[in-house]
């Protein structure tokens, strides 16, 4: 079996948080700039943190520079390490079947098991520390390594390549998300998608968008031989 480098997306995927990461970007607008309605019309799904604060600030007038991008993400990072905790534990959870996936890839010699997600590396943390998995990845892509998701992904996989001691080109990557922007990243680096009906989309739609495999949760029989095993 080839060598494989798995790289979990958080939100939709991983966990739900209740909302807490849109309650706290429009608390960080609203500190920053009193407009709290700066991302109430477009879809997060699938971007990146800097790509929203980026498009959200042309929205409201802002000049977009590194500065004020920047400036966001820090207060949004303050917010939802205070937002998440709060969400009721009906609201907050880990997914069917993930908890699962992840401990079974760590288990197994040659696989590498990682996040690629546009959170950035802190909000990452918040988000699965309540969860208490944060500590299951040790290597990732995040929305603070670069702003564009295929980049993001490219990252995270060379940096599971490398814990494998083994060439990028060497290797199975599995990109695991809940959007179609998932799958889109994982063709830009010809990585395989295993999508997940736990976000907003749902798995025929996932499946549309080119992902190999789709499944309502990964609690699906199988799941787990799509993440281990592959084609």
């Amino acid at each position: 079996m080839r060598p494989t480098v798995l790289l979990f997306d958080i939100d939709g995927t991983l966990v739900t948080t209740g909302g807490a990461g849109r309650r706290s970007m429009a608390l960080a607008f609203e500190r920053l700039h009193r407009r709290r309605d700066a991302c109430d019309s477009f879809s997060m799904s699938g971007m990146t943190d800097r790509a929203i604060v980026r498009k959200a600030l042309g929205i409201i007038g802002v000049p977009v520079s590194e500065e004020t991008i920047s400036a966001v993400v820090d207060a949004y990072v303050a917010h939802l390490a205070e937002e998440v905790p709060k969400v009721d534990e009906r609201e907050y959870r880990v997914h069917p079947g993930m908890r699962e996936a992840v401990l079974e890839a760590r288990s197994r010699s040659g696989f590498a098991v990682g996040l690629g997600t546009g959170n950035v590396r802190a909000g990452a943390r918040v988000k699965l520390e309540r969860g208490r998995i944060h500590d299951q990845f040790a290597f990732g892509g995040f929305g603070c390594d670069f702003e564009d998701r295929v980049a993001l992904i490219r990252h995270g996989a060379q940096a599971g390549a490398a814990q494998l001691g083994q060439p990028l080109e060497a290797c199975r990557v599995v990109i695991i998300g809940d959007t179609p922007k998932d799958v889109e990243a994982a063709k830009g680096i010809g990585a395989e998608t295993i999508g997940v009906g736990t976000g907003n989309f749902t798995p025929q739609a996932l499946r549309d968008a080119g992902a190999e495999w789709a499944f309502a949760d990964f609690s699906a029989p199988e799941a787990m031989e799509a993440l281990l095993v592959g084609r």
